[in-house]
């Protein structure tokens, strides 16, 4: 069914619908009316990275290490394994009359934001700080969410519209200030991509303000921007209770009918929370027509029809056996090995078995289950943390000896004991062991929402990009052991690896690798894998050289703008082989002559199979309006045997040739354009850490 055909459906049964039951329908809990054979439905339900809050289900790595994979397939693969667990889920609870919350066909994600600051809590919810790189992986995934069969196989929905990355604390009264440049340059292009090339079914608006206006009844935002210029034709759904933060944080209105009010005739169809129960006030009072509120009814039904909610799909049979299935375990671990990220590597990895008698498995997030996973997370019926998969690995072949070694923060794992309780169990087991795997890191304790899980800050950010003191003290007791230390990096953000650099053989990045990332580890840790992650992050080597956190300009902040050297860059991450980059050309698409592409010719020298990702960056030479830095234009994960040559092609969008002008329009300016072809970005600190540079082409092309 296609969304006309849909919406006249809608229309036809809205229009059956009292005013009363139509403004019923607004809220994310929309009652039945029985009267017209209409069930409860409950809006609000959460995919971040496999169904979430619902019992069972997949839980795939957190969305920073699915962006770390550099991988739109497996992106697209995972969305669609997440909609057939919802499929199969939602098939079993409403064929017993149970429309609870998180049990409905509407996700409400991905989350688009951009990744600006390493302080924001809500970082590791997103594919990180570039919004090329965002709006490709966001694409994909929503695509594989809602399928492409005959009916909507579930509903994604781009979050949070817009300019939102914290901080958390102050998000409910927050004005984020951004420049027309910094807007259509970074902040919107992924919810762009997302709404013209995937068609995304919602958009759920922030709850702060953009330049002054309340996301959730911003005009310019879910009006303007949203439907006149880029065509979007799904619904709007507000973040949960931001319409009340009109009248009580924002204080832009005096009542809750004003909030109503406000937010729906801008064009906020579906409220998260309570403030559309004065939608009839508001109309009462004159503030909201009957057409507006009319025309919300609409578009929710036009979702639910496009979900086959009432005609039945082809998706009705999936069976509730396909909820955590062999596959889906399967593609987690898959997704999961692919998203590690090899920092450092001084030959020690990959670890050989037979060389070793004893290892030491030391840290607080060695055996967390918590680390694996997080946040917006399902139930996995099996949860592999590191030291289980290790050891699982390892058999009987090694010895294995372990030490949780320190509390994730707290001075002691015991109550009644002394500070650093367990430092030096931690000590004994490295002095007895060949080689220490060290587990560190946070969980979604110590990062994530303002206000979620009990997090240790009431907002979940970040004040600074340092270990707890606990874990600092664990490093620096394992380290003076001198036994080899393989430091396995557990969080959603970037953490001050410095001590790690200097100290340590090697760093993994695992990220939260879900409940299969125990397995993944030890199959990367002992070589039958190679590491082929890439950091969708910056790592800063400090705090002081960013801007304040409330400042939303780009001025200073990611790999595109930023004015010193990094500690680890975007786009670096190392494997176990040698990949060259024997040659690049830039030629037109053989597919589409008005467009062009990258013929590059690669080479994996070393003796062990890899996946690389192939990364472009293009700076615009005669530009003025370029971004200071080359930025990503283009990308492709390609697969390696040991010695093998290939020479493969990458689309480059149109949009690569373009920059943002300081009146934020996009244009072509200037006919130069330098790419950078290569397994990293071309910045020194890349060049120093990858031992070679990026391929050069430059090329003069005019498009007037």
């Amino acid at each position: 069914m296609n969304r006309e055909e849909a919406r006249k459906k809608a229309e036809e049964l809205v229009g059956k619908m009292t005013l009363e039951e139509r403004a019923s329908q607004l809220r994310y809990d929309a009652p039945p009316i029985k009267r017209l054979g209409i069930p409860a439905y409950n809006w609000w339900n959460e995919a971040l990275h496999g169904v979430a809050r619902a019992g069972q289900a997949t839980v795939y790595p957190q969305a920073i290490g699915l962006a770390a994979t550099f991988d739109t397939e497996l992106l697209n693969e995972v969305g669609d394994a997440v909609s057939t667990e919802g499929r199969a889920k939602y098939n079993a609870y409403s064929a017993l009359n149970d429309r609870d919350i998180y049990k409905g066909l509407t996700f409400w994600a991905p989350n688009v934001n951009i990744f600006r600051d390493p302080r924001w809590g809500r970082g590791h919810e997103t594919y990180g700080e570039d919004p090329y790189l965002t709006g490709c992986l966001g694409t994909a995934y929503v695509r594989g969410l809602q399928g492409d069969g005959d009916t909507m196989k579930a509903a994604a929905c781009a979050k949070h519209f817009a300019v939102h990355s914290g901080p958390e604390a102050v998000r409910h009264e927050f004005d984020a200030v951004a420049t027309k440049k910094d807007m259509n340059e970074t902040y919107l292009p992924a919810f762009q991509a997302l709404v013209q090339q995937a068609d995304v079914e919602a958009v759920m608006g922030a709850y702060n303000r953009t330049n002054g206006e309340p996301c959730c009844g911003s005009n310019t935002l879910l009006k303007n921007i949203l439907r006149e210029e880029w065509g979007f034709k799904g619904h709007v759904v507000s973040d949960c209770w931001a319409i009340r933060d009109f009248h009580e944080n924002h204080m832009v209105t005096s009542t809750p009918m004003e909030s109503a009010a406000m937010a729906i005739n801008a064009g906020c169809d579906l409220n998260c929370g309570v403030t559309y129960l004065h939608i009839l006030s508001a109309y009462q009072a004159g503030l909201v027509t009957e057409e507006t509120i009319t025309e919300s009814a609409v578009r929710l039904y036009t979702t639910r029809y496009l979900l086959g909610l009432f005609d039945g799909s082809e998706y009705d049979d999936i069976p509730y056996e396909k909820v955590e299935c062999r596959e889906h375990l399967e593609l987690a671990e898959k997704a999961a090995a692919e998203s590690f990220v090899l920092l450092k590597n001084n030959g020690i990895l990959p670890l050989k078995k037979e060389k070793i008698k004893t290892l030491g498995i030391i840290g607080p997030n060695a055996n967390s289950r918590a680390s694996l996973i997080g946040n917006y997370h399902g139930t996995a019926s099996e949860y592999v943390t590191v030291q289980e998969g290790v050891s699982r690995f390892l058999g009987d072949d090694v010895r294995v000896l372990t030490s949780v070694g320190c509390d994730l923060f707290r001075d002691r794992t015991e109550a009644l004991a002394m500070q650093q309780d367990r430092l030096m169990e931690a000590r004994i087991v490295a002095e007895h062991s060949d080689v220490v795997l060290l587990c560190l890191g946070l969980d979604e304790t110590l990062e994530g929402e303002e206000g979620d899980t009990g997090n240790s800050y009431a907002s979940g950010d970040k004040t600074d990009l340092l270990l707890p003191e606990s874990q600092r003290l664990l490093m620096e007791t394992v380290a003076e052991t001198k036994t080899p230390v393989v430091l396995c990096m557990m969080a959603g953000s970037d953490m001050d690896l410095s001590y790690a650099r200097e100290h340590f053989d090697a760093i993994l990045e695992l990220w939260y690798p879900g409940g299969q990332g125990g397995n993944a580890a030890a199959k990367v840790l002992f070589g039958e894998l190679s590491p082929s992650g890439k950091l969708p992050i910056t790592f800063y080597e400090t705090l002081e050289e960013l801007p304040e956190f409330e400042d939303y300009s780009m001025k200073g902040r990611t790999y595109r703008y930023m004015e010193h050297k990094a500690q680890y860059p975007f786009g670096f991450g190392l494997t176990y082989g040698k990949a060259q980059m024997l040659s690049a050309k830039v030629i037109k698409n053989p597919n589409n002559p008005s467009e062009y592409c990258i013929c590059a010719d690669i080479k994996n020298n070393g003796d062990t199979d890899i996946e690389e990702v192939v990364e472009v960056y293009i700076k615009k030479v005669d530009s003025a309006n370029d971004t200071p830095n080359p930025s990503l234009c283009a990308f492709k994960r390609v697969s390696l045997l040991a010695g093998e040559r290939k020479e493969i092609e990458i689309a480059l969008p149109k949009t690569a040739f373009t920059v943002v002008n300081e009146e934020g329009d996009r244009i072509v300016e200037g006919e130069r354009f330098r790419f950078y072809v290569g397994f990293s970005q071309p910045d020194e600190r890349s060049v120093e850490l990858m031992g070679e540079k990026p391929l050069e082409v430059e090329i003069a092309i005019s498009f007037t």
